[in-house]
């Protein structure tokens, strides 16, 4: 193997671990925001992390973040602003983050 192959490889495998870390990332952070918004609904103990895998689970729907923002913006309702659950997104996102990084330590 020539060290441009090695070099390939090594960008290849940091590509599919960075990937895998967003993935889980925005993972977390769906599931932190959908426990944050079902306190919000009233929601306690098995509802709110139902609810909570139904928010992941709308991450699914689309390329990035906007079909959450949809989700869970429909079911606050008056609850909350947009501006207050974009600000929640990026302060679990940053959370999540953190999370996922302890964790592999």
């Amino acid at each position: 193997m020539t060290t441009f192959d090695d070099r390939e490889n090594a960008f290849e495998s940091k590509f599919a671990h960075d990937a895998d870390m967003r993935f889980r990332a925005e993972a977390r952070r769906n599931k932190l925001l959908g426990l944050w918004a079902a306190g919000l609904m009233g929601k306690t103990g098995d509802k709110a992390e139902e609810y909570a895998k139904e928010v992941v689970k709308s991450d699914l729907e689309e390329a990035g973040h906007e079909d959450v923002f949809r989700k869970v913006s429909g079911d606050l309702g008056d609850k909350a602003d947009e501006a207050t659950i974009r600000a929640k997104m990026r302060e679990f996102m940053d959370e999540a983050k953190k999370q996922i990084m302890s964790e592999h330590d």
